[in-house]
């Protein structure tokens, strides 16, 4: 669109239209992401005022199913065009592009589709906790890791400061979970017994 609107010709304007979309499409997303937490809110209430009797499911739960939803989705719109410039006519590297585009751009996808899985989890603890600083930092990571594209043109540096973003996520959502070293630690050497309980039970 942005190459239509400047007819490919003005660089500089091209770049903000780009910048300007990236913009609205994240605050959409965002949008989008406290919409669905307060329709699910809803439901859930509604489910406990229908069958008291019955446990509705957690948000914690909801927030990790939600965020790997938004992360699939996420990733597929975002492959697609990479795919489709797959099947030519081949332009990859003749203008001074990497010849690893399509895996960097496959590593991305990747570290996309969990940032948003953790960014769910966060983002619903931050509603049900009612911290709205949570769901700022939420914001501004997820503006970040969409610009970085901006900031530098290499690659490797991108998606390094990306994996760097998604394990600080990442780490925040353990803990948001109820997660706990000793929790950790006794998973990682088999010595969960309620893990180990369940698996014996679904046997």
């Amino acid at each position: 669109m942005a190459g239509s609107i400047t007819d490919s010709k003005d660089g500089p304007v091209q770049k903000h239209l780009l910048i300007f979309g990236v913009l609205v499409s994240v605050l959409i997303q965002e949008m989008f992401r406290f919409a669905y937490y307060r329709l699910l809110k809803k439901a859930n209430e509604g489910l406990k005022v229908i069958n008291p009797d019955e446990t509705a499911p957690s948000m914690r739960l909801l927030a990790y199913v939600s965020g790997l939803g938004f992360g699939i989705m996420s990733g597929v719109f975002s492959f697609v065009n990479t795919l489709s410039n797959s099947l030519g006519p081949g332009t990859v590297g003749i203008h001074g592009d990497s010849p690893q585009f399509f895996l960097n751009s496959a590593f991305m996808t990747l570290v996309i589709m969990l940032l948003h899985m953790f960014w769910g989890i966060v983002f619903f603890d931050g509603c049900e906790k009612k911290k709205w600083y949570v769901l700022l930092v939420v914001l501004l990571t997820h503006l970040l890791v969409s610009a970085l594209t901006f900031i530098s043109s290499h690659y490797g540096i991108n998606l390094v400061s990306t994996y760097m973003i998604m394990v600080f996520m990442g780490i925040w959502a353990f803990f948001v979970a109820g997660g706990s070293y000793r929790n950790l630690k006794l998973c990682l050497l088999c010595q969960d017994e309620d893990f180990l309980l369940f698996n014996q039970r679904s046997r």
